[in-house]
């Protein structure tokens, strides 16, 4: 496989990028949205269980990036339910599960900067 990119743009959904690994950055980018498809990686989740296991996400925050990362089609948004109170579970497409040996690489990664260059704390106090 080629890792070079083949032209000198990208076009994905009526956006063009520079390179392959800037449309990779925009799908997954940022602070949270790889940490959300972390937590989803081996299996649906409501959006409770997400907030619990991500305490250092506000609510606001995980709803955008969960409704990017929906719009980008990576996660699916399944809704239970017509009335309230209605069950929402958060999955990964087949998109979203493409993209797992690359999250797992990053915690390989991860974990090894932390041996070796920093520690691993239980708790986080400033």
């Amino acid at each position: 496989m080629d890792t070079e990119c083949r032209s000198d743009y990208v076009k994905l959904k009526g956006n063009v990028y520079p390179c392959t690994v800037s449309l990779a950055m925009d799908l997954v980018g940022g602070k949270w949205k790889a940490v959300i498809l972390y937590h989803l990686k081996d299996g649906n989740k409501r959006y409770s269980e997400l907030r619990r296991e991500m305490p250092a996400i506000t609510e606001m925050t995980l709803s955008l990036q969960l409704k990017k990362l929906e719009s980008n089609g990576l996660v699916y948004r399944k809704v239970y339910g017509k009335k309230p109170p209605i069950k929402v579970v958060y999955e990964l497409t087949d998109f979203g599960k493409s993209f797992v040996p690359v999250l797992e690489a990053i915690t390989k990664w991860g974990n090894q900067v932390a041996c070796t260059n920093g520690e691993f704390i239980n708790e986080f106090s400033s």
